[in-house]
């Protein structure tokens, strides 16, 4: 494989050197850019590649692709194109024989739930005998593989090789999630989808986008960009309709030629629950998929997950799946680590850990959580420094709304002060009736609390909770870590739960 045969993949601005150069491997990284090897320089936030070109040479790359006009050396070919990024990703699938190509490939995107839908898609993928594969927020995982995701969706050219890799081990199909900041940064470029999924939109990563309209164009990419140049068949979009967005979406999905299934709980939608019992034990019913009824058991809990089943299910009709063979998936599947996950007690209190970080997302979760607590609802949250800070409030506000006892209290504060963070959260609360607590007080039947020490937060909810009360622990979800300052410490809230419930039952 030879450099020439690159240049015809994208628009070429300029090309000089010795383009009959041997293509030993594709880098971004100019540590690793040695002989036969073509370094990207990428634009980035924060380091951009195009400061590194002088070290990948020195290095012994054999060549360089660039977007930014400079005085670059001219010991290896260059390669001039418009985005760097994007030719990086064509590159990465010519380089590995487009493994895309030969696998089904599903794409999640949306605000919230893209893990638990990966996680259900996985287990239905298992259950009809199509060996799967994992590319999401928690790790990337096949066959046994399991590898920490350090980005939800990783650069084009690690998705390429991973993708080969699962290929070459016998994977058949792949579930993946995918960003808004990948689809922005070109990560999934030379993917060939079968399947993508819309989960919602809601409010997140305004610190990047400049808006909701630039997020949602951000998200619609993957139909009609990714999707719409996919060499597949049988490509087919599964939209969650009762979003506001969904119908808009679901217009630029059919004129971009692809195959919709809509699902949400209004019968407009292709899929709609028609009789659905859900309490902590988890969620059982029939939900109307077009022309076929679905039976299902799952023990996953509340409305967002009821959601997220009717994506899956979506997806396994796109792909051509029986019915039977989806719900049997559906049920397989116990728990999503960090999403109302379960931590066991014998208090009588239900404590659940779950990722919400967004207003929507943890609007949704106490609303499940709601309607199946016996008694009181105890909320424990934070809101993650240097970050998007109008959402503190209206997450104050909603946790107040729904629960009847809230302690607020740090998530990432990064390098923010967290009393600050925690001031414009409670600027949210104070919209309620909820009144602050003191130590004098701190039993009553509601109220709210602020605690900037997470372990002692976790610790104040489950020292006030009875039995038939219910405690979510909402913002980490599944992270084993704390980012304070600078510096990244353990902290798993599901450990934290289990090591405050042993020291009330020793206390």
């Amino acid at each position: 494989m030879r450099i020439r045969e690159f240049l015809a993949l994208e628009g070429v601005e300029e090309a000089t050197g010795d383009l009959d150069e041997e293509v030993k491997g594709l880098t971004y990284d100019s540590r690793k850019a040695h002989k036969g090897q073509v370094f990207f320089a990428l634009p980035g936030e924060k380091v951009d590649g195009h400061d590194y070109i002088r070290a990948a040479v020195r290095q012994g790359a054999s060549a360089f692709v660039f977007s930014r006009p400079g005085d670059w050396p001219r010991a290896a070919a260059t390669v001039r194109v418009k985005d760097s990024r994007r030719a990086m990703g064509l590159w990465a699938a010519h380089f590995f024989a487009r493994p895309s190509a030969k696998l089904k490939l599903v794409g999640v995107t949306g605000t919230n739930g893209k893990t638990t839908l990966t996680y259900l898609i996985e287990s239905i993928l298992q259950t009809a005998a199509l060996e799967p594969g994992v590319i999401g927020t928690i790790n990337y995982r096949f066959r046994g593989n399991v590898t920490p995701a350090h980005h939800t969706t990783p650069e084009s050219l690690d998705i390429e090789e991973l993708l080969d890799e699962m290929h070459r081990a016998g994977v058949a199909a792949v579930a993946m999630e995918v960003s808004s900041h990948a689809l922005v940064q070109e990560r999934v470029r030379g993917l060939d989808f079968d399947v993508g999924v819309f989960t919602n939109l809601s409010r997140d990563h305004l610190d990047y986008h400049r808006d909701m309209d630039d997020y949602f164009q951000a998200k619609s990419k993957l139909f009609t960009d990714h999707l719409k140049l996919s060499q597949k068949p049988n490509k087919a979009a599964v939209i969650y309709g009762d979003d506001p967005r969904g119908p808009q979406l679901i217009a630029l999905a059919r004129a971009s030629g692809l195959a919709v299934w809509s699902y949400g709980e209004s019968d407009r939608c292709d899929i709609h629950p028609l009789h659905i019992e859900t309490d902590v034990s988890g969620l059982r019913g029939s939900i109307q998929a077009k022309e076929q009824i679905v039976k299902f058991s799952s023990p996953l809990i509340g409305t967002a997950n009821l959601q997220n089943i009717m994506g899956a299910v979506g997806v396994g009709l796109a792909l051509g799946l029986e019915a039977k063979i989806i719900a049997d998936g559906v049920e397989r599947l116990q728990c999503v680590p960090g999403r109302l996950e379960k931590v066991a007690n014998d208090i009588g209190v239900t404590i659940l850990v779950d990722y919400a970080h967004t207003p929507d997302a943890l609007e949704k979760v106490l609303g499940a959580v709601r309607p199946l607590t016996r008694k009181r609802l105890i909320a424990v949250f934070g809101c993650g420094g240097d970050r998007d800070r109008g959402k503190r409030a209206l997450m104050g506000e909603i946790a107040a709304r729904l629960s009847d006892v809230v302690v607020v209290t740090s998530d990432n504060p990064r390098t923010e002060m967290p009393e600050a963070i925690l001031a414009e959260i409670e600027n949210g609360v104070r919209h309620t009736p909820l009144n602050r607590l003191t130590e004098t007080n701190l039993k009553n039947n509601s109220g709210y609390w602020v605690e900037a020490d997470r372990r002692e937060a976790i610790r104040i909810a489950l020292a006030v909770a009875a039995p038939g009360d219910a405690v979510v622990i909402a913002g980490k979800g599944h992270e084993d870590y704390q980012i304070l300052g600078e510096t990244k410490i353990h902290f798993d809230d599901r450990e934290v739960a289990r090591d405050q419930l042993l020291r009330r039952v020793d206390g």
